[in-house]
């Protein structure tokens, strides 16, 4: 199945909106490229391949479910169900729509490369979109383990332009992706209560 968008190839004549949009991309890449962060060098990589295959998201689901809370539990529940939801558009329709290579290296630090590089395309993020999506599940559930979980979260998706695998707006991108995966499983699972019988005595 061919792209809907492909974003590795210039088209003749002029798309001054796509132009700029690319341009612009490649300069918020160039900028964190180019800045050292010494507090970051030896978390952000590390930290971006815990989250390959979402190990990190079910670990700490494991953590959440056996806090011995139910509202925790919930929470780690409708996190992971979140997480599954966006990584299914993410396979299905995300990566199949917009055709995007990934990011030259050149300008990365060696340090920072991950020792495995991707090989699907570059648009949208589905680390980020997996990140959003179990720390906003969890958000939603509760807020206080989504305040915990966010920063991490936040991490993760950050990870991905400093280590040069993904442009900035495959990140925002996915992390949109994310959290409107969440809401529509909130969604869902209202529609499945009201669906409900009242099972109360008359």
């Amino acid at each position: 199945m061919m792209p809907d968008v492909d974003l590795s190839v210039l088209k003749p004549g002029r798309h001054g909106l796509r132009d700029l949009f690319l341009a612009l991309d490649d300069q918020v890449f160039a900028f964190a490229a180019e800045r050292h962060w010494p507090a970051a060098e030896p978390i952000l990589p590390r930290l971006s391949r815990s989250a390959n295959h979402s190990v990190l998201w079910f670990a700490t689901a494991a953590a959440l479910a056996v806090s011995g809370t139910p509202r925790a539990r919930r929470a780690a529940a409708r996190g992971l169900a979140s997480l599954g939801l966006a990584s299914l558009t993410i396979n299905t329709v995300g990566k199949r729509s917009v055709r995007r290579s990934r990011p030259a290296l050149d300008a990365v630090p060696l340090g920072r490369r991950l020792k495995r590089q991707p090989v699907t395309t570059s648009f949208p993020s589905g680390h980020s979109a997996s990140a959003a999506a179990f720390a906003a599940g969890i958000a939603l559930e509760s807020p206080v383990w989504g305040a915990v979980v966010a920063p991490v979260a936040f991490s993760v998706a950050m990870s991905r332009v400093y280590t040069g695998v993904h442009f900035p707006s495959d990140v925002l991108a996915g992390t949109a992706l994310g959290v409107g995966a969440a809401f529509a499983v909130r969604y869902a699972a209202r529609l499945r209560r009201r669906s409900q019988p009242d099972t109360e005595d008359d």
